[in-house]
């Protein structure tokens, strides 16, 4: 009787399985990043929307509305490497998409090669920088490269992280003449590419381009400045300005992307037979020409409208190619924003001024009135100090007891909420406050003492003159699975964007990245039987 009870358990087990429908995998993966797109803006406008953008991704996708970072200070770069590798900046080495090189000390941006020369740019560009492998090169991997990989972003470090260490073509706009370009990193330059920078791109264009408002200005009511609402009007084509920066920093940039992207879908062999193949795409929402949210409350507004549009006509140009089910899609954010004007003082909210320069030479005093003579401090960057180890070793000192005196020395000063060692990163005891710090930092890429400022203050750069105003509020950020018979559903919990490469490898029946350790979000298909 018990054998009997087995073999039937067995066989309707064997038989529950059969009788399921396992989903080919999709022709084609598109990743959508959106760099500083918000779920509350989404949201917020959605009243302005049309039927076939944002309301229709709401509808049919899969919505997690509160995704979120594993690691502290997001920007662009940091935030698409972790997207693509399913790891943080600690293991991918993308801290920032600037940092200061460890020996020459001279900054350097994360796709920065001087081995690989551009094609209609005079960058030099490659993802040798990018320490693990991408979601990207798996694919490439585990079709024996058969499977075609491009990237489509307005910025370099967009296009070339999410492309990854084997794609076949990462494309971005060249923001001196407003070309598309590339990297020798790559296969040759499509002629697809040339032929578009030869006949339609936006140079030809971009004279007669004017930014006004889509609608009516009485419409834009989520976000207003201080005095009536007056409706804009931008030109790109000033000689005063750079009108390539500017209009990369526009929604008019998004149309530019689509417009590249039907060119790849119209010309390539991309999505058309069972190898999944894969396009990445980077949308802008931020703000405009990189200004605060206060200077332009109805241009971010109106980039959200035209946003919802942009979205649009991707999915009606991935329907009329390849058919949307045959197309798995992720739309998510690099999880960040720009940074906000300091408070009036009227408003009496705590906050000042913090230098790091000063702090620095300060700090630099400080050593050497404690050790002796020396350049103790060799550079600072972005919150970062870099002590000179080869000093340090020559005099025979200790550097972790340095580096600890200094960070003791520090916390001293205003505005410092927490000054973090490298050695108390690496090594120290985990807490969940310095969970995320540590995730965002790299022995090589990153500095000897980390400073966290406290909200509130403006952290003043001496060599630019963006500064920035701390705020640790979170950002809200949406991360949307659509297609390939994903089930619709709002889900209000957070879930981490580590979690988007192994997913994608599952739809596809690959390895995720070598250092993604997240597990797959297995529940996202609709049951069939």
């Amino acid at each position: 009787m018990k054998g009997l009870l087995t073999s039937i358990i067995t066989v309707l087990t064997f038989t529950g399985l059969q009788a399921q429908t396992v989903p080919a995998s999709p022709k084609l993966i598109v990743g959508i990043t959106v760099d500083q797109l918000r779920t509350d803006y989404i949201e917020a406008f959605s009243t302005l929307y049309g039927d076939k953008g944002f309301k229709r991704i709401w509808k049919e996708g899969k919505v997690f509305r509160n995704a979120q970072h594993q690691f502290a200070n997001p920007d662009r770069s940091s935030a698409i490497a972790a997207i693509y590798t399913g790891t943080t900046p600690a293991v991918n080495g993308i801290v920032g998409n600037i940092w200061l090189d460890a020996s020459t000390l001279r900054p350097v941006e994360c796709v920065e090669d001087s081995e690989f020369m551009g094609y209609n740019t005079a960058e030099y560009s490659s993802a040798a920088k990018l320490l693990t492998s991408t979601i990207t090169d798996e694919l490439k991997i585990a079709t024996q490269g058969k499977g075609l990989v491009y990237a489509i972003a307005p910025f370099r470090d967009a296009a070339v992280i999410s492309a990854g260490h084997a794609a076949d073509g990462a494309f971005w706009i060249n923001d001196i003449t407003g070309k598309w370009c590339s990297s020798t990193y790559y296969s040759e330059f499509p002629w697809w590419v040339s032929q578009y920078n030869d006949r339609k791109a936006v140079d030809f264009r971009i004279t007669e381009m004017t930014w006004e408002p889509l609608l009516p200005t009485e419409s834009y009511t989520y976000i207003t400045a201080e005095g009536a609402k007056e409706a804009f009007k931008h030109k790109f084509d000033d000689a005063r300005r750079n009108k390539f920066k500017r209009f990369i920093t526009s929604p008019f940039v998004n149309d530019e992307v689509n417009q590249l992207v039907d060119e790849c879908l119209r010309n390539s062999s991309i999505g058309v037979d069972r190898i999944p193949d894969f396009l990445s795409v980077t949308y802008y929402a931020g703000n405009f020409n990189r200004q605060s949210i206060q200077e332009y409350p109805l241009e971010i507004q109106d980039t959200y409208i035209r946003l919802d549009q942009s979205i649009a006509k991707l999915l009606d140009l991935l329907d009329a190619k390849v058919g949307l089910s045959n197309v798995l899609l992720f739309i998510t954010s690099t999880g960040y924003t720009d940074s906000d004007s300091p408070d009036l003082k009227r408003y009496r909210v705590p906050g000042g001024d913090f230098h790091l320069n000063r702090c620095a030479a300060l700090l630099n005093m400080y050593l050497m009135a404690t050790y002796g003579e020396g350049q103790y401090v060799e550079a600072y960057h972005n919150q970062q100090i870099y002590l000179d180890h080869k000093l340090i070793e020559q005099k025979q000192l200790n550097l972790v007891e340095i580096q600890n005196k200094s960070a003791d020395f520090l916390i001293q000063f205003s505005g410092v909420n927490e000054v973090y060692s490298a050695h108390r990163l690496l090594l120290g005891a985990w807490t969940p406050e310095i969970h995320k710090i540590r995730n965002s930092f790299n022995r090589k890429h990153s500095g000897d003492l980390v400073i966290d400022v406290l909200p509130g203050w403006t952290i003043v750069d001496e060599n630019s003159t963006t500064n920035q105003v701390v705020r640790n509020t979170h950002t809200p950020m949406p991360l949307v699975f659509m297609g390939s018979h994903v089930k619709p559903e709002i889900i209000h919990e957070p879930t981490n964007v580590d979690h988007i490469a192994p997913t994608l490898a599952y739809f596809m029946r690959i390895r995720a990245p070598n250092a993604s350790r997240a597990t797959p979000l297995t529940d996202l298909r609709e049951t069939s039987k």
